[in-house]
């Protein structure tokens, strides 16, 4: 076969594969979730990580949040800062002016021996500087998972950005999903689940939440289909080893969570191309 046609062929079932599910925002839903942002490449919970993600083509960036001091909501997974800044700070006992004197690539940037010429310092960030990014690029959506009791304030600063149809919420609390149907029932649900159980399932459609995402150790086909059987959508967290992004791609898993959604778009991509 011809080099350029093969190439073209590539490009056109690339492109037929990006927007074989597209939102009524015009979203391409590949069901790649980009775990803390493109967080295998970028620090974490950063906008690089984010900007990344988007960039790629994940479909949704999933992030953390929790309450300040001070009332602010700010991104970052743990509820101390240690893990990613090198120094600890209990974020709920901390103000955001304490918190932006930290650089959250300080751990990314040592485990990767770089400088901070090919790793900028990195401020902690709100969580309307992550929405105001998406909002900017219009190329995929935020799924945000509550670390401490701040629901309704991310709703408030939800409404406030014009971004309700933007944003999902993630977490295994059900109380906190709850409480996101109860404010914003157009706001999708991705509940997450450690063990599976059959129960789930009847919960989950109870309240309205639209997705089931369990642990990738506890999951399997039988699962899966269960779940699709009965109308609700199937995710897996958080996979990165290429054979397991194959076995649930193999699987048909509706979202897969991922440190390196770059991984996940490639083999999706791959695995649409069916000529020699």
């Amino acid at each position: 076969m011809n080099l350029i046609f093969r190439f073209s062929i590539v490009l056109i079932l690339s492109a037929v594969f990006l927007l074989n599910f597209v939102s009524a925002e015009g979203i391409a839903e590949n069901g790649v979730t980009a775990h803390r942002g493109n967080s295998s490449e970028y620090p974490e919970n950063t906008l690089a990580a984010f900007e990344s993600a988007i960039l790629l083509g994940a479909d949704w960036v999933e992030l953390d949040i929790l309450r300040t001091k001070d009332g602010y909501i700010v991104i970052n997974h743990d509820k101390t800062t240690k893990n990613v800044s090198g120094v600890d700070l209990n974020i709920a006992d901390s103000t955001l002016e304490e918190l932006r004197k930290l650089d959250m690539a300080f751990s990314f940037r040592k485990s990767k021996g770089l400088t901070e010429t090919n790793c900028p310092p990195q401020p902690i960030l709100l969580l309307e500087d992550a929405i105001r990014l998406i909002l900017k690029h219009k190329k995929a959506k935020v799924s945000i998972q509550p670390k401490n009791q701040c629901v309704d304030e991310a709703i408030k600063i939800i409404r406030k950005l014009d971004a309700v149809s933007w944003v999902g919420f993630n977490d295994g609390n059900l109380q906190y999903m709850m409480r996101v149907k109860e404010l914003e029932s157009a706001i999708p649900v991705f509940w997450d689940r450690g063990n599976f159980n059959p129960n789930d399932i009847e919960i989950a459609k109870k309240y309205g939440f639209e997705t089931l995402v369990i642990h990738l150790d506890h999951l399997s086909p039988e699962q899966i289909k269960l779940v699709k059987a009965s109308g609700l959508k199937i995710g897996v967290w958080t996979v990165n080893h290429p054979a397991l992004l194959k076995k649930f791609l193999l699987w048909e898993v509706d979202r897969i969570y991922t440190d390196f959604p770059r991984l996940l778009i490639a083999l999706k991509t791959e695995k649409s191309l069916s000529f020699d």
